[in-house]
């Protein structure tokens, strides 16, 4: 038996829904379509900091000199069976949106939608549960919530941080010259397609959930650090599609050393297996014109760039000066796995694979 798998006789988490965690999400070439045609930019008060304007992690708004209110909600369809585990990822998952803004969370609200007439509301419990742990480990209380009857499972939370002002990062503000530091491996959405076919061994399920579930912390701590001019979580666009949009954000060419990317135990041989989502080959079709890859580089690696991160880790820019004490905040947090990955140059926004 799987590790991942249930010990009720309800169904498989992951047979009721058509995709599972940041896999979800739509693909980033037509969410460009639907908001150009959406009218979402609406109303722009000046307390707003962040909005649509560069697909950042989260809306910021300005309350006085001293604070500002993080705002984001993330959710989606199971990616493991255990439902405690998936309400752990899905929470893990909401809340990095506001540390990678820099902020810190204050409270959360969860989003509930459950087929309840297929799961035993033990099973819908137990996912709660989970959520509601992830925060207790945050410090921050699940305050309230809205919940539906619904034909596949979804649960997410709706998060809310503070920060300084002055210590918003933003995925806009990398600066030609600075490296850029990942804070986790790559290779979740690799594990869920081997788990999804029942070929993912109990070592690296582990490794998957020990991923998912390590709260994106270092985001504040960072955002403190002088020279530290971009955060941003690399989820469900992969690598690739987020280093992109720092990219775009500065104006600026993003360069990328494949050998020196992080990456979770044995991806590389399950994705030459042919274990990869369907998102990931989404993800090329949206962006893969804007991305150069070098002459000779594994064919693993596309999958891998593109793969989607459900709760993936913190991408960093910084001055060269600091990449030490950036390095240094990741392993204090239990990162150990952090890396520079490469750096931002003059040139067209675009991301070039070495």
């Amino acid at each position: 038996m799987n590790a991942s798998e249930p010990s009720t006789r309800a169904p498989r988490l992951t047979s009721l829904s058509h995709g599972g965690g940041c896999g979800c999400k739509i693909a980033p070439g037509v969410l460009s379509q639907i908001l150009a045609q959406s009218g979402a930019a609406g109303v722009v008060p000046p307390e707003l900091l962040v909005g649509l304007e560069t697909a950042d992690d989260a809306a910021v708004y300005r309350l006085n000199d001293t604070q500002a209110l993080v705002a984001t909600t993330d959710f989606f369809m199971p990616i493991v069976d255990d439902p405690y585990e998936f309400g752990r990822i899905a929470a893990t998952n909401a809340l990095s949106d506001v540390y990678a803004m820099g902020g810190k969370p204050i409270m959360a609200l969860a989003l509930v939608a459950m087929p309840v007439n297929q799961l035993p509301l033990e099973t819908i419990g137990a996912i709660l549960r989970g959520g509601q742990d992830v925060c207790r480990a945050a410090g921050i209380p699940v305050a309230g919530g809205h919940t539906i009857d619904s034909v596949e499972p979804i649960y997410g939370l709706v998060a809310m941080g503070l920060v300084h002002p002055e210590r918003v990062r933003r995925n806009a503000g990398a600066r030609p010259g600075d490296v850029l530091i990942l804070g986790k491996p790559l290779g979740v959405g690799v594990y869920s397609a081997a788990l999804k076919k029942e070929q993912l061994s109990d070592a690296h399920y582990r490794q998957m959930i020990d991923s998912t579930t390590r709260l994106n912390t270092p985001g504040p701590l960072l955002a403190a650090l002088d020279g530290v001019h971009a955060i941003t979580d690399v989820t469900g666009f992969g690598l690739a599609g987020h280093a992109l949009e720092m990219a775009r954000g500065a104006g600026a060419a993003v360069h990328v050393d494949w050998a020196r990317v992080p990456l979770l135990p044995g991806v590389l041989e399950l994705a030459a297996q042919g274990f990869v989502t369907g998102a990931s080959a989404r993800n090329w079709a949206g962006y893969g014109e804007d991305v150069t890859p070098a002459a000779g580089l594994p064919g693993t690696a596309q999958a891998l760039l593109t793969d989607p991160q459900t709760s993936g880790g913190l991408l960093v820019a910084c001055a060269p000066e600091q990449a030490d004490a950036v390095l240094a905040v990741f392993a204090r947090e239990g990162f150990e796995h952090a890396a520079v990955i490469g750096e931002v140059q003059a040139g067209p926004a675009r991301l070039e694979v070495r």
